[in-house]
C-alpha cells in the first residue's frame, strides 16, 4: 500500500483476521496478536483518512514508525476546540466527522453484531436463551443515528421473544405498554428484561415512587441500562439506582446490568456482575474489556496513561471498530480497575483536569434535558391512572 488509498483485499483480510480473533472467545487473550492487528488497523486509518494522515505526518508517525498499539494517535469523539487543555501534542486527532462512520460497509455491521451478541449472551443473558424484552429506547425508524436503538433491534431478534417491543414511538413513551408488560410478567411469572436508556428508567422509577406503585417481577427478570448514574443521565448514584430497582421492581442488584454503549464504538461494554453472580465468581463490579479491546484512562492535560483507580478521560482501543477508528478518545470520565474499567461521568472542562460533570443530563445536552424533562413528567403524570386501569 504505497499510495494513500486502501486496498479492498487488505480490508477483507483484516476483517477476517479480526473475526477469527473474536471467535477465540472471551477467555483467550493474546497481546501479541492484538498488537499485530492494531498496527494493521492503524495502517488502514492512515491510508483512508486524509486529516488523520496529515496529523501523523506532522508528528513523524507512519505505519513504519509505530512500535506499540499505545502509540497510535486516537480520534476525538468530541470537539477539540471545546477542550481548552488539549493541544496538538496531545496525541489526539480531530476529524470533521466524529460520530459518523469513516468508511462503513456491511462487513462492519456483521462484525459489530457478532461481538455484541457474544457479549450480551455472556453478561446480560448468561442464564437464558430468550426473554421478553421491553425496550425503553426509540424505535430505530425514529432515531436512525442512535446505535443503541439499532443494536437493541438486533439483540431482540437474537434473544427476545415475539412479544418483545420498543416503548418509545413518535407519540413518546408508550406508558400503557410498559405498565401492561410489567403487570403481565407479574401475573404470568415469566421473567422480563427492561432494557434501555438509564434516564428513561430513572424517570419511571421516580414516578412509581411518587404514586406508591410497586411491581413484583418474577425471578430471572433483569434491568439493562445504558447511560449511567450521577454525572450522566440520572440524579442518583448507582447504589441509589440499584436500591430503587429493588424497591420498585423487586429486581436484585446483580440483575441490574449497566453498559457503556457509544455511537463511536462498535463494542458494547457490559457490567460483569450478573455473569459473576451466576458463576459463583467473587469479583468487583466493573465493565470487563473483551480480548479485542483495551480501555485506558488518560490525564486530560497531558494525555498520559493514569494508574489504576485514578479518574481520567477514557480512551477506547477496539479492533472491531473499523467503521469509525481503532483508537477513540472520549470525553467520558472513568478509571481502570484490575478487571476492566468503570465510568464515573463526563468531563467538565471548566473545572480542570479532574473535573467531572455530575449534573443529570440527556446526551443531547441541556436544551434536550429540559425538553425531555417536560415531556417525561407530563407523560408520567398519568401513571397512577393507567396502573389502576390495568390492575
Amino acid at each position: 500500500m504505497d499510495n494513500h488509498s486502501f486496498d479492498p483485499k487488505f480490508v477483507k483480510r483484516l476483517d477476517s483476521d479480526v473475526m477469527e480473533f473474536v471467535h477465540r472467545g472471551l477467555g483467550s487473550r493474546s497481546e501479541e496478536r492484538f498488537h499485530e492487528l492494531a498496527l494493521r488497523e492503524f495502517e488502514l486509518l492512515y491510508r483512508a483518512s486524509t486529516p488523520y494522515r496529515d496529523y501523523c505526518k506532522r508528528k513523524n508517525l507512519s505505519p513504519g514508525t509505530i512500535n506499540r498499539w499505545e502509540e497510535i494517535p486516537a480520534v476525538a469523539s468530541f470537539p477539540m476546540h471545546a477542550a481548552g487543555g488539549l493541544s496538538s501534542a496531545s496525541g489526539v486527532v480531530e476529524l470533521e466527522r466524529k460520530r459518523g462512520p469513516i468508511f462503513p460497509d456491511k462487513d462492519t455491521v456483521v462484525l459489530s453484531s457478532t461481538v455484541n451478541n457474544l457479549l450480551a449472551k455472556t453478561f446480560l443473558f448468561p442464564d437464558i436463551e430468550r426473554i421478553k424484552m421491553l425496550l425503553a429506547v426509540p424505535i430505530p425508524l425514529m432515531a436512525p443515528g442512535m446505535v443503541m436503538a439499532s443494536g437493541l433491534k438486533r439483540l431482540s431478534r437474537r434473544f427476545g421473544t415475539p412479544e418483545s417491543r420498543f416503548l418509545i414511538s413518535f407519540r413518546g413513551l408508550e406508558l400503557k405498554a410498559l405498565v401492561r408488560g410489567l403487570r403481565h410478567a407479574e401475573k404470568s411469572r415469566q421473567p422480563v428484561a427492561l432494557i434501555g436508556a438509564t434516564f428513561v428508567i430513572d424517570y419511571f422509577l421516580d414516578a412509581c415512587e411518587r404514586e406508591g406503585i410497586r411491581f413484583v417481577l418474577p425471578e430471572g427478570s433483569r434491568i439493562g441500562d445504558s447511560g449511567g448514574y450521577m454525572g450522566r443521565y440520572t440524579k442518583r448514584t448507582k447504589e441509589e439506582y440499584f436500591g430503587k430497582c429493588g424497591k420498585i421492581f423487586g429486581v436484585e442488584e446483580h440483575f441490574c446490568v449497566n453498559a457503556l454503549w457509544l455511537c463511536e464504538s462498535s463494542t458494547v461494554y457490559f457490567d460483569n456482575v450478573l455473569r459473576n453472580s451466576l458463576s459463583g465468581l467473587v469479583k468487583e463490579r466493573c465493565k470487563e474489556t473483551p480480548p479485542w479491546t483495551r480501555v485506558i484512562a488518560v490525564d486530560p492535560c497531558d494525555f498520559k496513561r493514569l494508574p489504576k483507580g485514578k479518574p481520567g478521560l477514557l480512551r477506547l482501543y477496539d479492533l472491531t471498530n473499523r467503521a469509525m477508528a481503532f483508537p477513540v478518545q472520549t470525553d467520558k470520565m472513568g478509571f481502570e480497575t484490575e478487571g476492566g474499567f468503570e465510568v464515573v461521568g463526563k468531563w467538565d472542562k471548566h473545572i480542570g483536569a479532574a473535573g467531572i460533570d455530575r449534573s443529570p443530563q440527556h446526551p443531547g445536552g441541556r436544551a434536550a434535558t429540559k425538553v425531555m424533562d417536560f415531556f417525561m413528567r407530563r407523560k408520567l403524570s398519568r401513571l397512577g391512572e393507567i396502573y389502576s386501569l390495568l390492575k
